[in-house]
């Protein structure tokens, strides 16, 4: 049976939805997962009916290939399988069987055959084709078990331009393929949330860019590098990250100096909303993307985030907005940035920090406390200018 060849079967969710546009959304897809693939070999992706394929031109290690595509937003399942070329329905049997015998050590579970025909030219309809294939399961397999309604394993047969046989199915991130909706920058500090709300935004299919406000000496290079390493652990998910670090430590003495110790955190916030907003404008992006969560610490009441909003004209995007600290701790985990968020090196946002922070601030007093930061525009700019561009990658 030479004509049997492995590869992938990558099924989407949203996508399938898109109505016309839906190719748009194929072909980025399609092309993250060319890119990813590029490490692990050479690959052929093709579009078929509702279906990506990817089938290997070259020797590949499996492990690799999957870690790869369970990390491409847009893919709600992966499914090894085998492809058959011959429409002889002998033969397609017997290749359930194989596939069977490979996949599996033992068999006792029980099963059920699932077809399709998307090839109505075949000889055989769906039913017909699963009853025959499952019998023909039963007689080599004894050991098998039918279970039409809650079987443990399920066989699938579909025959397109193409006959492709699978069980097994590895479940994917889903959402939207990263870049279908636009760029937007996030605002990534070395914490647990910041992280976690970049991963969520591009689950939606945003890209995303980044900016990193660095308070040299009082932050120091290792702090630095913590956001390089979590930019490059998000970027497994979101693809190239273009990081934004920002000279901030003048501009924090400034305020420091002139402003009533109380409202620092909302004034800092108020000037970093403003420097990534121009940022992000510079370089395209249509919006910002911070981890605020309501309640969280005195920066994030919902009178300390309207009074933050109110400085910016792009929208802002909260993907945690509701969430708990425990759900975002897991989300983390399970990205695998909670390790690197949690090493004990201190952002910007930790130092000069108020032994009584307002909570509940007033936007008019904020203003008028910002009107004695008279050089305030001209050094927002300065730093803009002495901006750290680094390209990050993902790190594996």
């Amino acid at each position: 049976m030479a004509d049997i060849k492995r590869a992938f079967l990558v099924k989407y969710g949203e996508i399938a939805i898109k109505g016309k546009n839906r190719y748009i959304f194929e072909n980025i897809l399609a092309d993250h997962i060319r890119e990813a693939l590029k490490p692990c070999g050479d690959f052929r992706v093709s579009k078929e009916q509702g279906r990506i394929f990817v089938e290997p031109h070259s020797d590949y290690d499996y492990d690799p290939v999957i870690k790869k595509l369970s990390r491409i937003f847009g893919i709600v399942a992966i499914c090894p399988v085998m492809v058959l070329e011959n429409m002889d329905f002998e033969i397609i049997k017997q290749t359930a069987l194989m596939y069977m015998k490979e996949e599996y050590d033992e068999f006792n579970f029980t099963f059920k055959v699932e077809s399709r025909r998307a090839d109505k030219r075949f000889p055989l309809n769906s039913m017909e084709i699963a009853c025959e294939v499952g019998a023909y399961l039963l007689d080599n397999i004894p050991e098998l078990t039918v279970d039409v309604r809650k079987p443990d394993v399920k066989v699938w047969v579909e025959i397109r331009t193409r006959v492709y046989v699978y069980s097994k199915i590895i479940k994917g991130l889903g959402g939207m393929p990263v870049g279908s909706n636009g760029k937007a920058m996030l605002m990534l500090s070395g914490g647990i949330d910041s992280p976690v709300a970049g991963y969520l935004i591009a689950k939606r299919g945003v890209k995303l860019d980044a900016i990193y406000y660095h308070s040299h000496p009082y932050t120091s290079e290792r702090a630095k590098e913590k956001v390089v390493d979590l930019a490059k652990i998000v970027s497994r998910y979101s693809g190239r990250i273009n990081l934004n670090v920002v000279p901030f430590t003048d501009i924090q003495l400034y305020i420091y100096e002139q402003c009533p110790h109380e409202q620092l955190t909302i004034i800092m916030r108020r000037i970093m909303m403003r420097i990534a907003e121009k940022v992000a404008e510079r370089d395209g992006a249509l919006a910002l993307v911070t981890g605020e969560s309501i309640g969280q610490v005195a920066s994030q009441t919902i009178q300390s985030l309207t009074t933050t909003n109110a400085v910016c004209e792009m929208p802002v995007f909260r993907p945690l907005i509701g969430f708990d600290k425990q759900e975002i701790v897991d989300i983390s985990e399970k990205i695998e940035t909670y390790e690197t968020s949690i090493l004990p090196y201190e952002d910007c946002c930790t130092i000069f920090v108020a032994k009584h922070p307002v909570t509940k601030p007033s936007l008019k007093s904020i203003e008028r406390s910002e009107r004695r930061l008279e050089k305030i525009d001209d050094m927002i700019e300065e730093a803009i200018n002495n901006i750290e561009l680094i390209k990050v990658t993902p790190d594996e």
